[in-house]
């Protein structure tokens, strides 16, 4: 009889089926898919780029764990979910951004944007993204010193901002309407594909992300279909615009230029904050597309990943409540016509 007086009635709502996936693994494969843009910005920028990261995940799991204390919620560290939103918001940022200032960024993704709104699921925006508009909103001269790569390939570790050799970024020549190698940046496709380019730690190699965006469609930890309309999108706009240079170089250097594979491989496909229907992912990635391309040309800043994201975080409600899929077996109600049962 004792053993049935120890079992508990656990009344909860649907679905009961249990998954060997939980969070922990989710987040584990997110940050395994970014050791590669990790390796080239270290590569590239110097051991600081890695101090700068780890700096930014110590920060963002000492926020989550004291801003959980004195909510008294239960601690959430062993989910890894805080360490993804470190590493995102530090690859978003310049290698020579002073410590203390990813680590406000750090406070604000964390303790504003994801635990004051409920914690993890219950965040509106994304969190890493979230911290970076409001460090360019509070630093902005933070997060315009860029390093030319390879200059200062071994930088200090306490070097600050003020201390590097900036220099142009591909996305600033394209702004100003000009292909990167013709610009003040003098890079190539070349260049852009494998990172030898100004720009922040996480952005510049588009074949490590290209290489950790394979390994999450691979491990099913993301549904193609949002990078692949966001793209799409991107390529197909810019194909069709190319503002008076030839049509595939232009297209080329948007999509290998800024942060637009990070962000439509880690960033636009977060469980949370992105659509949950399929035709609302494929709408979401085209948003995203379409604000992207526009914020680039007439926005006052070069790049416009985050803000497109941020933008389409919003829209993801309104685009889930208007594509959801009929329920299997169930079928639409038909129109009243001026005859019950018969023509008008």
């Amino acid at each position: 009889m004792k053993e049935y007086q120890d079992l508990r009635l656990t009344v909860a709502s649907s679905p009961h089926v249990k998954s060997p996936v939980g969070t922990r693994a989710l987040m584990l494969d997110v940050l395994i898919a970014l050791i590669p843009a990790l390796g080239m910005g270290v590569y590239f920028f110097g051991p600081r780029a890695l101090a700068l990261t780890a700096v930014s995940v110590l920060g963002c799991e000492l926020f989550e764990g004291l801003s959980r204390a004195v909510l008294k919620r239960p601690q959430s560290g062993g989910d890894l979910s805080a360490a993804v939103t470190g590493v995102l918001l530090a690859f978003v940022c310049p290698v020579g951004m002073p410590f203390w200032t990813i680590l406000i960024g750090d406070f604000f993704a964390i303790v504003i944007v994801k635990q004051l709104f409920g914690g993890l699921g219950r965040n509106f925006l994304n969190p890493a993204l979230a911290g970076r508009a409001f460090l360019a909103l509070s630093y902005a001269a933070s997060l315009t010193g860029w390093v030319k790569p390879g200059t200062k390939h071994w930088i200090e570790i306490g070097q600050t901002g003020a201390d590097v050799v900036s220099s142009a970024t591909p996305m600033a020549d394209l702004q100003r309407g000009f292909l990167p190698w013709l610009g003040s940046s003098a890079a190539t496709l070349r260049d852009m594909f494998y990172g030898n380019v100004g720009g922040c730690i996480g952005e510049v190699s588009a074949l490590a992300l290209l290489l950790g965006g394979a390994y999450l469609v691979f491990r099913g930890v993301i549904h193609p279909r949002v990078p692949l309309a966001y793209l799409g999108t991107v390529a197909a706009v810019s194909y069709l615009l190319p503002r008076g240079h030839e049509p595939v170089e232009w297209m080329l250097c948007q999509l290998l230029g800024g942060g637009l594979l990070l962000g439509a491989f880690f960033m636009a496909t977060d469980y949370v904050t992105s659509p949950c229907t399929p035709l609302g992912g494929w709408f979401f990635g085209i948003g995203c597309g379409l604000l992207t391309l526009f914020l680039r040309a007439y926005g006052g800043s070069a790049e416009g990943v985050s803000y497109a994201i941020l933008l389409m975080n919003l829209c993801a409600p309104v685009l889930e409540k208007f594509t959801q899929p009929r329920r299997f077996g169930g079928r639409t109600e038909r129109k009243k016509t001026g005859k019950e049962g018969g023509a008008a």
